[in-house]
């Protein structure tokens, strides 16, 4: 699963004791599929490395976070523009029927453009990336061709606060994903296509089942015009595709670096990059459930309410954020190769634990920055990120794992500065 701007689900109605945030409906069914979708990505690393072995396994580690960097990165926009178009119309009892109308074609092109510029680039990815595997290349074209519809119909069901069907998506996904590697295991298939095919595949399955169901539904209405789905749309996709790039970057710019390196080197640092995102799976429900809320205080000028929300999210960030980064530390080498098999150090895990706090509070900023209508400086924020990833990737340091964990660090850590003086620069504006 990828780790990126959250999703706008839309909150109940505000209490009117502020006291403290209740979760919006639907958080529990929300958290039960990140829930699910989180341990999916353990078992599919674990059961691919036993069928395909870790260097054979190299090419599927590749290819998940580049994928990861990708659908996110310039469809979760739509899926977030969709959801606050739909909620607004569901306010004013308006059908929202003609949005989505005016999304696909918006999504298609984006899909279009994505395929042709892999196209282009396949026979680089082929040789240097995939280890030659050309239909790993076309198995990452399928992938966006999946997330595509996966991401629209998840803005459907968050803008129309279905959250059950929400959570099934998104839970079905890492499920039919491990099943079918289940399946390909048990046969004794060792093809690095079919296990490529099915990350490309399951995203598809938790939206035909909701599909099915009729939880895609919208109903006719007024005219979209292009102002209705697109007044922020190029600055949150600017966003959305640094912040998606930069929480994947990890083992993509080891496979690029290390290009003498043993292809099992590269999925051993996939599999500590999984292991450290533990307490991002956790922030994903209490973004989807918390975060949004500050969009609606904001909008209704409560900006007392607005800092003390803020104030409780950000503890709780920090706290998961410390908690992990601890355990990383004390027990996630001996963890790591129970599970995987492989030796990654306490300094690797640590700082990728680091990584991923950081990350976490970084994220809480930009989207208290967007709700105060601060886009376009989320976006910068997220742009000088990973330029800074970027840079010190390049001269930081000669040893190949240190040079990007220092680059995780120090660019989670940029784009935490940044959003920080942004969203002090836009409260000013708002007080």
């Amino acid at each position: 699963m990828s780790f990126t701007e959250p999703t706008l689900l839309t909150p109940a109605p505000e209490p009117t004791n502020t006291s403290r945030i209740p979760l919006p409906e639907g958080t529990l069914t929300v958290g039960v599929g990140l829930f699910i979708a989180g341990i999916s990505a353990f078992v599919f690393f674990k059961i691919g490395q036993q069928a395909l072995g870790q260097d054979g396994f190299k090419p599927i580690v590749a290819m998940w976070f580049i994928a990861f960097s990708l659908a996110p990165g310039f469809f979760l926009p739509i899926e977030q523009e969709v959801g606050r178009a739909l909620s607004h119309r569901r306010a004013l009892n308006q059908g929202g029927r003609p949005i989505i109308r005016r999304m696909i074609p918006l999504a298609a092109t984006m899909l279009i453009v994505l395929a042709a510029v892999i196209a282009v680039a396949s026979p680089y990815l082929t040789k240097h990336l995939f280890d030659g595997y050309g239909v790993v290349v076309v198995c990452l074209v399928l992938t966006l061709v999946s997330y595509a519809p996966m991401h629209l119909a998840r803005g459907i069901c968050s803008g129309s606060q279905r959250f059950g069907a929400y959570g099934v998506i998104i839970g079905a996904d890492g499920a039919a994903r491990v099943i079918g590697v289940a399946v390909l295991w048990a046969l004794g298939v060792d093809s690095v296509g079919a296990f490529a095919l099915m990350i490309a595949l399951s995203p598809l399955v938790g939206v035909i089942g909701v599909g099915l169901f009729g939880k895609l539904h919208t109903d006719t209405g007024p005219p979209a015009p292009w102002s209705e789905v697109t007044p922020n749309l190029g600055w949150l996709l600017l966003g959305s595709l640094f912040a998606a790039a930069l929480v994947n970057a990890g083992p993509i710019t080891v496979d690029i670096l290390g290009t003498d390196a043993k292809p099992e080197l590269i999925t051993q640092f996939g599999n500590a990059v999984i292991f450290a995102r533990i307490p991002l799976f956790l922030f994903q429900a209490v973004q989807a459930a918390l975060l949004p809320r500050l969009a609606r205080l904001a909008a209704q000028g409560h900006l007392d309410e607005f800092r003390s929300a803020l104030r409780k999210l950000l503890m709780l960030v920090v706290g998961v954020g410390v908690i992990g980064t601890a355990g990383a530390f004390a027990v996630g080498p001996a963890v790591l190769k129970l599970v995987y098999e492989g030796n990654i150090d306490r300094r690797t895990l640590s700082l990728l634990a680091l990584s991923s706090a950081l990350y976490m509070v970084a994220v809480t900023f930009a989207q208290a920055t967007i709700a105060l209508r601060g886009h376009a400086l989320a976006g910068i924020g997220w742009a000088l990120g990973f330029a800074s990833f970027v840079a010190l990737a390049t001269w930081s340091s000669n040893d190949l794992y240190l040079r990007v964990e220092i680059a995780l660090v120090g660019s989670s850590a940029v784009a935490l500065i940044s959003f920080v003086l942004a969203l002090r620069s836009r409260m000013i504006k708002f007080s």
